[in-house]
């Protein structure tokens, strides 16, 4: 489960599920994204954002069928994200540390 952009992110969050006993009644639609837009405006330039999800599952297949009982399940699941600043501000941050 890879679910960390780069080193550190900047934000994490997770969920874990534990079930005696799980059934599906139809095949679930699942679907995870992630906003590529910056809320953050750093001089008037956007900063780009790595993200990812991951799950990691115990008696629960993928793809699971409507119908079948699945015993003893247990699911984590996670999502990070980390906010990158774009090359021109390395620069400037580089350029005022060697000016001191």
């Amino acid at each position: 489960m890879s679910r960390h952009p780069g080193d550190k992110p900047d934000i994490e969050i997770g969920a874990v599920v534990r079930a005696k006993k799980l059934r599906f009644k139809s095949k679930p639609k699942t679907k995870v994204e992630f906003d590529k837009r910056a809320e953050a405006n750093l001089d008037g330039i956007a900063p780009e954002i790595e993200s990812g999800s991951g799950s990691k599952r115990e008696n629960l297949p993928d793809e699971v069928e409507p119908g079948v009982t699945y015993r003893d399940v247990h699911v984590r699941w996670g999502a990070a994200a980390k906010i990158v600043p774009p090359p021109e501000l390395d620069d400037d941050e580089d350029e005022r540390g060697s000016k001191s």
